[in-house]
């Protein structure tokens, strides 16, 4: 693959770590295909060995991602319908009040959610910011797995 190609690959997956940190661009797929990609139009023992442990990396950390944080708020009492529906009022407020919403939506959806059920409001509180901590540890599983994928795509793009 030509430097320019290279270069519009590691563009890629810059935009997808930020679509990991700001949860607008879907980051790990982005990443996996700016990957796949260059696996390809490589070629070679190397890239596809690059691609393969960047995928399961990636697999890896989504799996971890997913149980991880979950068990931990289940054992918080979180319910998942508070989840659920802390996740309709972010997607509501990224429209509603712009680069804030997603977050503020989430943090309001939890909260209510929570208060219905638990009818205290310092209970409802503790459990959303357990649910805060859960979703921020997601993220921080997500990231460290493409900051690895990432890595083994810079030294595969220098050796190979």
């Amino acid at each position: 693959m030509s430097a320019a190609g290279e270069v519009v690959v590691g563009l890629v997956i810059l935009v997808g770590l930020l679509g990991i940190i700001i949860p607008i661009l879907p980051g790990v797929i982005l990443i996996f295909g700016a990957i796949a990609v260059w696996a390809f139009m490589t070629g070679g023992a190397t890239a596809w060995t690059v691609f393969a442990v960047s995928t399961a990396l990636l697999v890896l950390s989504g799996v971890i991602k997913y149980t991880w944080p979950g068990r931990k708020m289940k054992d918080a009492g979180v319910a998942n319908r508070s989840l659920v529906l802390g996740a309709v009022l972010g997607i509501v407020g990224f429209f509603v009040i712009p680069v804030v919403g997603l977050f503020v939506g989430f943090v309001l959806g939890v909260y209510l959610s929570e208060l219905h059920r638990l009818r205290v409001g310092q209970q409802a509180w503790q459990a959303t910011v357990h649910a805060l901590k859960g979703v921020g540890l997601s993220m921080l599983i997500e990231l460290l797995g493409a900051l690895l994928a990432t890595g083994i795509w810079v030294v595969g793009a220098i050796v190979a």
